[in-house]
C-alpha cells in the first residue's frame, strides 16, 4: 500500500481534475464522483506502489479501467433486467432478489474477470444452467478433457479468490 501521504498528495493536486474528466465521458456528476473515488481507492489499495512520475496519465490509466468495470456492470445489469423480463409475473423474483442476484452475479464476474471467455463459458455452463461437462463440451464444440481443464481453471481462480 502506498504511504497515505503519498495519496493524499495527489488526490488533492487531481482529484478535481480526474472528477471533470470523468464527468465529461459519464455525463453523470453523480457517477463522475463516484468513481473517482474507485479510482483513488485502486491507488490506496495497491499492492506494489510505484513512483507516479506523471500523475495524470497514472490516474487516467486506472480510471480507463474503473470505467471499464462500470460499463461491464451496467451491461451485466441490463442483460440481468432483460431475463427478468421475460419471466412470467408469478415466478419473477422480488426486488429483495433480484438485488442480491445481481450482487452475486457481478460478484461472480469479477471473480472471473481475466479468464479466457471460454473459460467463463464453461463455468457459467455448469454453475448457471447445471449441464453436465458432456454437455458442455458439445455445447462449446471442444473435447471433454478441455472442459475439464477449463473448469479446473475456474475453480482454481475461485478457490484462491476467497
Amino acid at each position: 500500500m502506498p504511504p497515505a501521504h503519498t495519496v493524499e498528495v495527489l488526490y488533492n493536486a487531481h482529484h478535481r481534475w480526474l472528477n471533470g474528466w470523468l464527468r465529461r465521458k459519464l455525463g453523470c456528476p453523480d457517477s463522475a464522483a463516484d468513481l473517482a473515488q474507485d479510482t483513488f481507492m485502486r491507488v490506496l489499495t495497491a499492492r506494489d506502489p510505484q513512483p507516479v512520475l506523471e500523475p495524470r496519465a497514472f490516474l487516467t490509466t486506472i480510471a480507463k479501467r474503473v470505467l471499464f468495470n462500470h460499463y461491464r456492470r451496467q451491461d451485466l445489469e441490463r442483460a440481468y433486467l432483460d431475463a427478468l423480463a421475460q419471466l412470467p409475473e408469478q415466478v419473477a423474483p422480488s426486488e429483495e432478489e433480484r438485488a442480491i442476484i445481481l450482487q452475486t452475479l457481478m460478484d461472480l464476474d469479477q471473480l472471473l474477470d481475466g479468464l479466457p471467455r471460454a473459460v467463463k463459458q464453461a463455468f457459467l455452463l455448469a454453475q448457471v444452467d447445471g449441464l453436465t461437462y458432456n454437455e458442455i463440451a458439445h455445447e462449446l464444440g471442444i473435447s471433454l478433457a478441455t472442459v475439464k481443464r477449463h473448469l479446473n481453471r475456474a475453480a482454481m481462480r475461485c478457490y484462491f479468490a476467497l
